[in-house]
């Protein structure tokens, strides 16, 4: 779960958006949408060829700013081209080009800084188009019309904008499944509690992991947990004292002392913790909301943080579950995609070699898992290993566009 080591030194995963993310969502929308947003040069300045350029597209230069957005497009032609975006303005801008007719986006730049110039290379087809200069604090503004005619078609890949009215649905399902998890994350951490108390340490060993499980596959609701997932869910890392400290609780609490010879007395106490931290998330989810805008966001976020905590080991406490984990961060993904899929599927051509992706991937890791045990990231064979870092990383790669295409645009 992507918040996994908050609550143990780390900062709030929630609102986050690490340069990680950023880097490969700037790169989901230029593949999504079929751009390539590239600086001018230090600071995006301007210093771009314009004209025919003898090693690569001819390049367009165009205004952007309130009073002349888009203009400079005067000779429109099909095929893979280069517009100069120049922001003449005072203030930063967003620019997109757009079909006039749908809204859908082919080509999107970010953050155009004033006297700053971006390259945005599109491929277009036959058809109409526009540029749409979106002024931070300002209205949109949409330039003139531009016609590409001819018989060529095909345009690179495009995407209608999604609406925060688009979302609400698919939260609102997501949200009512989060619920029904929160209800069997109750009923079997109450089991592993049960047999702590008992002093049963081998049974309390064998309910651990289906309780755990049970959460991790809620991934993508963490920003919404809030303060709740570090009490059921911290790793200690971070923490004065490490696995000793006070302050570490939760699931991992719990593992670390079944799987390092603990009592059962000294285990009472966390357990009884952990008990209360997952019953209070399933009382008070019901007044609870998600934010719709987060759902895309965290399709790849789960997944993502698979690569860099569970297939490293890094939050593993001596139980060796770590690929179990993967597997559950897996199921949770395709939940949330299976909510979004409405949006997606004529949004996302990717969609079906996404599909295929997460089938291999899923494959891969129930490989390493057997009537409940499940091989340690450490003594996974070298060839196992690489195949196992390139599945989940190919299938965390795909998953960037569903964030990209699900993010919201501004249209007006």
């Amino acid at each position: 779960m992507s918040s996994r080591a908050t609550g143990s030194g780390e900062a709030p995963a929630a609102g986050r958006r690490s340069w990680v993310v950023m880097a490969v969502l700037a790169t989901a929308v230029a593949v999504a949408l079929g751009a390539t947003l590239i600086p001018g040069g230090p600071g995006g300045t301007a210093g771009h060829h314009v004209g025919d350029a003898s090693d690569g597209p001819r390049h367009t230069a165009v205004e952007i700013s309130p009073g002349s957005c888009g203009r400079g497009w005067t000779r429109p032609h099909p095929g893979t081209q280069v517009f100069d975006l120049t922001n003449t303005s005072n203030g930063p801008a967003e620019v997109d080009l757009t079909d006039p007719r749908t809204g859908a986006v082919y080509a999107e730049t970010e953050g155009l800084a004033p006297g700053a110039t971006r390259e945005m290379r599109v491929a277009l087809g036959s058809g109409s188009y526009a540029f749409t200069c979106l002024p931070d604090d300002t209205d949109a503004v949409r330039g003139p019309t531009v016609r590409i005619a001819g018989p060529a078609r095909g345009s690179g890949p495009h995407a209608t904008p999604v609406s925060g009215h688009d979302l609400v649905l698919p939260a609102l399902a997501y949200q009512k499944w989060i619920g029904a998890r929160a209800g069997e994350l109750v009923r079997l951490t109450g089991v592993l509690r049960k047999a702590v108390d008992s002093g049963d340490l081998a049974a309390a060993r064998a309910a651990w992991l289906p309780a755990h499980l049970v959460y991790e596959r809620m991934g993508a609701a963490y920003g919404t947990f809030g303060d709740a997932d570090s009490a059921i869910n911290g790793t200690g890392a971070g923490l004065p004292r490490g696995p000793h400290d006070p302050d570490f609780q939760g699931f991992h609490r719990v593992e670390y002392g079944l799987w390092h010879g603990e009592s059962a007395a000294s285990l009472r106490g966390p357990a009884d913790r952990l008990y209360t931290a997952v019953r209070a998330l399933r009382d008070g989810w019901p007044q609870q909301r998600m934010d719709p805008a987060d759902l895309g966001l965290r399709a790849h976020e789960v997944l993502e943080n698979t690569v860099q905590s569970e297939l490293t080991g890094r939050t593993d406490r001596g139980s060796g579950t770590s690929l179990a984990t993967a597997r559950a961060n897996l199921d949770g993904t395709r939940e949330l995609l299976a909510v979004l899929r409405p949006l997606l599927t004529p949004r996302d051509p990717g969609l079906p070699r996404l599909d295929s992706w997460l089938d291999r991937t899923q494959h891969t890791l129930d490989r390493f898992g057997h009537g409940g045990r499940w091989t340690p990231v450490n003594r996974l064979r070298t060839a196992d290993r690489e195949r196992l870092d390139a599945d989940v990383g190919q299938a965390t790669e795909l998953l960037s566009p569903v964030a990209a295409l699900c993010d919201l645009r501004r249209t007006a």
